[in-house]
């Protein structure tokens, strides 16, 4: 028996490699991706999910940084044969979830051969099938490396601001993902709103671009206001929820959360 067998079940409802994966990503840098990715993560568990957080963001991984971990094994320890994917998760006890590290600061990961993407996507989908879901964080923009490690049956949220460079950015992230796959399920989040209102605005902008020129319209998944506390604990390198649970902006999150389920 393996060691990842030693220490988890096989959920039933993972049995579709992919199905249970939220893929979090972006057309730009700068518009919260990974803290969104960590803050959902911390937010499903909370709701009693069993938590996998996938750092795949290559070349720039930071998820670690952001929470203070120091990981003995990291992907960039897999890609290296160092260690198997199982072997690479860390338990994040503050946040109730599981994380695998990617490598900081390296570019090996974002310079992998489409055969050895594969073979690393084929191991993600088998360590899913442990899991209630799997958060992917991956890398800003729209290369097809970044894109290689989302799955067809998984959800993607494309964190949107109202940043004309994000929202121009994130309009070529989804026709690219279309294009490569028509029935892709694309939903948008809107980061650092100044209110609902303002993020519903900032959705539709997208949402009528889409429509247009794209023929579809990604749903709104949700809206996430702005709070000036957000730097401050990453800074100190605290899980937001941990740090300000009754926020408003905790509240988008948890809510988004909720309908993700």
């Amino acid at each position: 028996m393996s060691a990842i067998e030693n220490r988890v079940t096989v959920h039933p409802a993972s049995e579709t490699a992919g199905a249970n994966v939220i893929n979090v990503a972006s057309g730009k840098g700068g518009v919260g991706k990974t803290w969104l990715a960590i803050t959902l993560s911390q937010a499903l568990a909370r709701a009693g999910r069993k938590v996998l957080l996938f750092d795949g963001d290559l070349g720039l991984a930071n998820v670690d940084i952001q929470l203070g971990l120091d990981v003995q094994y990291d992907l960039g320890s897999v890609i290296a044969g160092q260690a198997a994917l199982s072997q690479a998760i860390t338990t994040f006890d503050d946040g109730g979830f599981d994380i695998v590290a990617g490598k900081s600061g390296s570019g090996m990961l974002a310079d992998l051969d489409k055969t050895r993407m594969r073979q690393l996507q084929s191991q993600l989908w088998q360590l899913a099938q442990h899991y209630d879901r799997v958060v992917v964080d991956l890398g800003a923009g729209v290369e097809a490396g970044i894109r290689a490690l989302t799955p067809r049956g998984g959800t993607t949220l494309v964190v949107v601001t109202d940043e004309p460079t994000s929202l121009t950015d994130a309009y070529a992230y989804i026709k690219i993902t279309l294009k490569q796959n028509p029935k892709a399920k694309i939903r948008v989040v809107v980061n650092m709103a100044s209110d609902r209102r303002h993020g519903e605005r900032t959705y539709a902008t997208l949402a009528k671009a889409c429509q247009t020129f794209l023929k579809a319209s990604p749903p709104l998944a949700g809206v996430i206001r702005r709070d000036e506390r957000v730097p401050e604990a990453i800074r100190r390198q605290i899980a937001f929820l941990a740090r300000h649970p009754s926020s408003d902006t905790a509240k988008d999150i948890l809510t988004m959360a909720g309908k993700l389920g």
